[in-house]
């Protein structure tokens, strides 16, 4: 149980895709790791009348803490340090809590609410930051699967319910949760892999979506980590048939989510939706360059996460010594 601090916005957005899944708010503070009744007071305090949606309660709560807070002036400077962590894709809460230990900063540090408060006001002026961020006007997705996908029937799967209890506390390196972005017409697609515990994520590109491409890729992508990989939890699409010859070549287990319960690799799906900034729905994956692959990936890896402390994936996979202020 993670000690008692406000619900961010992607929490909010596991909390809609889990009871949308018909989780029981006790499942969901489990895998959030949080008390019940922080569960039952967000749903409480910031369902609308068409139900809970993670946009609409996010800016409840941010309402509710500015009518609370009288606004810090912020200089120059901060603006500006603030505009350039946006434009990295940063979130609000992300920046506010980097300061702390950025060595590039040396004002005071600003909450996040304060900046989603100069970014509405930017809105409002006309300007595009509000475009940054992730929820920022965008629809919920939810993953659809073609009826030949053939789930549960895939030769040799092993459950989850077979994956030893360590990959569920997170706390080694080399747990690995996989899964993919389809392109336009499912024609290609991007094969995401992310450690569960450091958040460092791997991208490649198939431009033929079959087993066998994911697989080649799959172990292209992990072959030359510096790190030993222990597991990988993949969901049971067809496209990872080849299970067997990816846990071969890369020495690991390979474990199936149950049909239909994308909670269960919660950080991938979140992650695909962080990637789907930058390759919206409808995208024709086929025509992405390696360049470009990189430049998701970097910018990801090198975000600041709230699980982390505030460094980021690469801080934490790499073992880079931790920045101090």
């Amino acid at each position: 149980m993670r000690e008692y601090h406000q619900l961010t916005e992607e929490d909010r957005i596991e909390i809609y895709a889990m009871k949308q899944a018909g989780k029981s708010q006790n499942v969901i503070a489990a895998v959030l790791g949080v008390d019940p009744s922080t569960i039952s007071r967000e749903i409480a305090r910031n369902t609308g009348l068409r139900g809970y949606y993670p946009k609409q309660a996010q800016q409840k709560a941010l309402c509710r803490r500015f009518t609370a807070r009288k606004a810090v002036k912020m200089t120059p400077e901060t603006i500006d340090y603030i505009e350039s962590k946006l434009a990295e894709e940063h979130s609000p809460e992300q920046i506010s809590e980097r300061m702390k230990i950025d060595p590039d900063w040396s004002g005071p540090r600003v909450s996040h609410e304060r900046i989603y408060l100069h970014i509405w006001q930017d809105k409002a002026d006309g300007g595009s930051l509000y475009k940054k961020l992730r929820i920022g006007g965008t629809k919920q997705r939810r993953k659809r699967r073609n009826s030949r996908d053939m789930r549960g029937t895939i030769k040799n799967r092993v459950g989850i319910d077979q994956r030893p209890k360590i990959v569920e506390k997170k706390i080694r390196i080399g747990d690995w949760e996989g899964d993919t972005v389809v392109g336009q017409n499912h024609q290609g697609a991007l094969v995401t892999l992310v450690d569960r515990k450091s958040k460092l994520t791997l991208i490649g590109k198939v431009n033929r979506y079959t087993a066998k491409a994911v697989e080649k890729t799959i172990i292209s992508l992990m072959k030359l980590l510096p790190r030993r990989s222990y597991t990988l939890t993949v969901d049971n699409g067809k496209e990872f048939a080849n299970h067997e010859s990816v846990a071969d070549a890369l020495a690991i287990k390979v474990y199936f989510a149950d049909p239909y319960s994308a909670w269960q690799r919660g950080l991938n799906e979140n992650t695909n939706g962080l990637i789907r900034q930058y390759v919206p729905k409808g995208s024709n994956v086929r025509n992405l360059t390696n360049k470009q692959i990189r430049h998701i990936m970097d910018r990801l890896n090198n975000r600041p996460r709230k699980t982390l402390g505030y460094l980021t994936p690469n801080e934490v996979f790499y073992k880079r010594k931790k920045i101090t202020g």
